[in-house]
């Protein structure tokens, strides 16, 4: 009777074990999913990351330029006319041809 007990110890013992050991290779299945997935999301920040800096570089060079071409551009002058000719301010002796509204 004891031997019988025993057995059946066993078994249930043995059952659990592959119970654990299902589980196991479930959680080792999804870890490896999680891990690849993980991997993948990183090089997708890192990636983004660079995209986000080459952006902000350009922004900053399109800034540059545009705030150069105001720095070299002549005043423009409010007249009449639908064009004049005039000398620019900061030095350059080349008349600029501006388009101006009319009032």
């Amino acid at each position: 009777e004891k031997n019988l007990k025993l057995k059946e110890k066993i078994t249930m013992l043995q059952q659990q074990n592959e119970e654990l050991r299902a589980r196991i290779e479930q959680n080792t299945a999804i870890t490896r999913q999680l891990s690849q997935e993980n991997a993948n999301l990183q090089e997708y920040v890192e990636k983004e990351m660079e995209e986000k800096k080459k952006l902000s570089k350009t922004n900053e060079e399109l800034l540059w330029k545009l705030q150069e071409e105001d720095a070299a551009s002549p005043v423009k002058l409010q007249s009449t006319s639908t064009t004049s000719f005039y000398h620019c301010s900061s030095g350059n002796s080349s008349p600029a041809k501006v388009r101006t509204l009319r009032q």
